[in-house]
């Protein structure tokens, strides 16, 4: 029996539990794979509180939404640098936890074993009027976060 998902990742978890974890597992890793433009203009998480800080690296290139052929090239080498293993929890998010499926698909394929996807990501599903960070993800549900 496997322990992954339907989606190919150990599992989904909302940004409070990862949050949690975060603060239980001080060799987790919070991996937001949104663009540049999104960490500069939108945001990004403080895990600062944690004495740490998330890793970065792009699923999608901006402006013209192309996967990034070096996303697993990438990654690996930033969770190297941070003494990550392949037994390290590492918790993917991006705007709305689309995105962030498929980054943790990919890095459970290179090997790596508890992969999980952030539900509702960093500014969650939009509302009624179009509106996201209303309903949930990280900045609805409160957590640290800040802007450049």
């Amino acid at each position: 029996m496997s322990n992954f998902t339907a989606g190919g990742y150990a599992g989904d978890t909302s940004a409070t539990q990862t949050y949690a974890a975060l603060e239980q597992d001080p060799a987790a890793v919070l991996v937001d794979v949104r663009t540049q433009a999104e960490w500069s203009y939108v945001g990004v998480p403080d895990l600062s509180p944690l004495g740490r800080q998330a890793l970065f690296v792009e699923w999608q290139r901006f402006p013209d939404g192309a996967r990034n052929p070096a996303f697993v090239d990438e990654l690996c080498a930033l969770l190297k640098k941070n003494d990550a293993t392949k037994e390290t929890a590492i918790y993917f998010l991006c705007r709305s936890g689309v995105r962030s499926q498929g980054a943790a698909a990919a890095l459970t394929q290179a090997g790596f074993n508890q992969c999980f996807n952030v539900l509702a990501g960093f500014e969650g599903p939009l509302d009624g009027s179009g509106h996201r960070a209303t309903l949930a993800g990280w900045k609805q549900e409160g957590l640290p976060w800040r802007q450049s």
